[in-house]
């Protein structure tokens, strides 16, 4: 069954990469020198109001682009002493879209962090789905992913990766849409973030060994029955 195969392929991908510890934070390495940091097996971040609005602006910033981009911007603003949600709003858009320059599209997405900010800035309570995807530029990756690494909400994130590991093991179909496999993870999984943040992590990292563009590897999750 498809269920099973759905449970099968996460201890497959667990047992061969390990704990991911997503979404990644930047920390100080020394004085002066910020890095990313992943925290393996330690589902308590974000640890702050800061922290949450830093894993909301890589989401945004992560569109159309890789994460070694993002991470660059994130050091920028980070270095700028403006990866909070006061500073975004206070700065215009020519500021922040210098700093994020690395990231691609940097004058539409300083825009959307400016929209992002004053929103987040309202927040009483948590954010839901539908809140999200009423803001310019958030679509349903970035929503879900806004709610699963910032928020703790389980909402499963579905990729590109994804789509593509899932068709490759006759999983779907090419025109699968983004909810039909949200729904295929959703209905198999228990409802629980650290359980969706760690099998999105593992299918982004499975994906870098097997579905990359210069890649022809047979997936060894075809063996799976």
């Amino acid at each position: 069954m498809v269920k099973d195969r759905i449970i099968k392929i996460y201890d497959a991908l667990s047992d061969r990469y390990g704990p991911q510890g997503w979404w990644p934070v930047i920390k100080q390495i020394k004085k002066g020198e910020f890095g990313c940091f992943y925290h393996k097996n330690d589902f308590s971040f974000p640890k702050n109001k800061d922290e949450l609005f830093e894993i909301c602006v890589g989401a945004i910033l992560t569109q159309n682009t890789s994460w070694k981009n993002v991470e660059k911007a994130l050091i920028n603003l980070k270095n700028a002493k403006m990866l909070n949600c006061d500073s975004i709003i206070k700065a215009n858009k020519e500021t922040i879209g210098e700093l994020i320059k690395p990231s691609g599209y940097y004058n539409q997405k300083s825009e959307r962090l400016k929209i992002f900010a004053e929103w987040f800035n309202s927040l009483k309570k948590d954010p839901t789905r539908e809140g999200l995807l009423t803001l310019k530029g958030i679509g349903e990756e970035t929503a879900d992913s806004i709610l699963l690494y910032g928020f703790s909400i389980p909402s499963f994130v579905v990729d590109a990766y994804t789509k593509r590991i899932l068709s490759n093991l006759s999983l779907i179909n090419e025109n699968s849409s983004y909810g039909e496999i949200q729904r295929l993870f959703e209905s198999t999984l228990p409802r629980d973030f650290r359980l969706y943040q760690e099998y999105h992590a593992l299918l982004v990292e499975h994906a870098k060994h097997f579905y990359m563009k210069k890649q022809n590897k047979e997936d060894f999750l075809l063996s799976l029955s």
